[in-house]
């Protein structure tokens, strides 16, 4: 197996699961069934530095939500499928549109779900709260639990193994 460094220097994409990634998992509704969910902004920032380097983000969900395909526009994320019980075929189709291979692409994910996805990708990832079925699929486990800076934790990581991390912090220093 190669080192998931330089697994990181080859993606081209980054494949999300929402809840239990993007969010702790929780769901929240009001008294008129109205979901409520909560997103950690560092990752947001996270997810926009990588499309400032080029990374395209993408999103797979076995849910459908408002406040998921809301945030997901907030982003410019255009590659969101929602209600996707089958991920696999999701993948199928990010892989069309994108025109990258499977090792061009990583994938965070935190349960079953995700298994169709996680053991194809170049780059497998699992955020430390993840079930631990899906561990023995991954290459690597965050140390930040999904929707508490685990999307950010990756995001860094990849910059960081193709070199563009410097020259996004100067950006940001030089305003």
């Amino acid at each position: 197996m190669q080192d998931r460094t330089e697994k990181a220097k080859k993606i081209k994409v980054l494949i999300l699961d929402v809840d239990g990634v993007l969010t702790d998992g929780k769901l929240y509704f009001d008294q008129q069934g109205e979901e409520y969910k909560s997103f950690n902004v560092r990752d947001g920032l996270g997810i926009k530095l990588l499309q400032k380097s080029g990374i395209k983000v993408a999103i797979i969900s076995g849910r459908g939500s408002k406040p998921v395909a809301l945030r997901m526009e907030m982003l410019g994320i255009d590659l969101v499928y929602l209600e996707q019980l089958d991920k696999g075929v999701a993948l199928q189709d990010i892989m069309l549109k994108t025109g990258c291979a499977l090792e061009q692409m990583a994938h965070v994910g935190d349960d079953l779900i995700d298994l169709p996805v996680l053991t194809q990708v170049g780059l497998a990832i699992a955020v430390q709260d993840a079930n631990e079925q899906i561990l023995p699929y991954v290459d690597w486990q965050t140390r930040q639990v999904g929707g508490l800076g685990a999307v950010r934790e990756v995001c860094d990581f990849i910059l960081q193994a193709q070199g563009k991390m410097s020259a996004l912090v100067e950006s940001y220093k030089a305003g």
